[in-house]
C-alpha cells in the first residue's frame, strides 16, 4: 500500500481533531441533558445521539483520508465547510473559545485538502500517469518468467538458394515402355503405310 503524502496526513489529523471537538461538545450536551439543564430533555438526548454519530462519521472520514480513499474527499470538504460556518457563528456570538479553534481548523483543512499532493492522491491522477507510461520492450505484453510472443514465435523455414548460375536442375526422363532406352543419336524409321512393323 503506497504511503499517503504529508499534506493528506495533515488533513486527516485536522479531521480527527474536529471529530474530537464534536465528541466533546456532545458529551457536554449529554451532561446538561442528564442534569436537567437542557431546555428539553428529549431534545438533549437526541442531540447527544446525533453528536456521537457525527463524531464517528468524522473519525471514519479521517481514516479514509489516511488510506487515500477517493470517497473521503467530498465528506472531508463538507466537514470543513460546516465547521467554518459554525466557527463564524460562534465568533459572532462572542464565543471566542470555541469559534477561533473551529475557524482555524476549517481553514487549515481546506488548505491541506486542496494541496496538489492531496488532490493527486485522492483523485488517482498520479497512478493513472504511471500506468500510461510505456513498459520496457523486454517486459511489454509478457508476465515475469514468461517468454515474449516474439521469442515464442518460430522463424519461418529458410528457402533453398537456387543453383549457381541461376539454372534449375535438369528433370529426369522417364524410361520408355519395356524399360529400354533408345540409343543416343539414332532414330528408328517409321514403317511404310500398309506394312506392319516386324516384331523383335
Amino acid at each position: 500500500m503506497p504511503q499517503s503524502p504529508p499534506t493528506l496526513r495533515g488533513a486527516a489529523m485536522v479531521q480527527a481533531a474536529e471529530s474530537v471537538l464534536v465528541l466533546a461538545a456532545t458529551i457536554l450536551a449529554g451532561v446538561d441533558a442528564a442534569s436537567g439543564q437542557s431546555y428539553h430533555v428529549n431534545s438533549g438526548i437526541a442531540l447527544t445521539v446525533i453528536g456521537v454519530l457525527a463524531a464517528a462519521a468524522l473519525a471514519w472520514t479521517a481514516l479514509g483520508l489516511i488510506r487515500m480513499r477517493r470517497w473521503s474527499r467530498t465528506p472531508a470538504l463538507l466537514t470543513q465547510l460546516f465547521v467554518g460556518i459554525v466557527g463564524i457563528y460562534l465568533l459572532q456570538s462572542h464565543r471566542l473559545d470555541w469559534g477561533i479553534p473551529l475557524v482555524v481548523l476549517a481553514v487549515a483543512g481546506f488548505a491541506l485538502l486542496f494541496a496538489p499532493p492531496s488532490l493527486r492522491a485522492l483523485t488517482g491522477t498520479g497512478q493513472a500517469a504511471a500506468a500510461d507510461q510505456p513498459a520496457p520492450a523486454n517486459d511489454r505484453g509478457a508476465a515475469p518468467g514468461q517468454k515474449t510472443p516474439a521469442a515464442a514465435r518460430k522463424a519461418p523455414a529458410a528457402r533453398k538458394a537456387p543453383a549457381a548460375g541461376g539454372k534449375k536442375p535438369a528433370a529426369r526422363k522417364t524410361p520408355s515402355a519395356g524399360g529400354k532406352k533408345p540409343p543416343a543419336g539414332r532414330t528408328q524409321p517409321a514403317p511404310a503405310p500398309g506394312r506392319k512393323r516386324p516384331a523383335r
